[in-house]
């Protein structure tokens, strides 16, 4: 008998995005919480965030036109 699947992480593929987007803007290896200042906090050039803010506002609407109705109700 196959055991029953686990659901998946509601917030996973937005999270799985922002981890991608970090590593590519600002080289951060995890968006997790390590307590070690030299590993939570990131000096990061302005460029660098409206890059990554871009990105994410990018992925965003990319996911929200994927998940639109076909049909629009006036």
């Amino acid at each position: 008998m196959a055991r029953p699947r686990k659901p998946a992480e509601p917030n996973a593929a937005r999270d799985a995005r922002l981890l991608e987007i970090a590593r590519r803007q600002f080289r951060i290896e995890t968006l997790e919480t390590r307590n070690w200042d030299r590993l939570d906090f990131h000096d990061v050039a302005v460029w660098a965030i409206r890059a990554a803010l871009e990105d994410a506002f990018e992925a965003g609407r990319r996911a929200g036109v994927a998940t639109a109705p076909t049909d629009a109700q006036p």
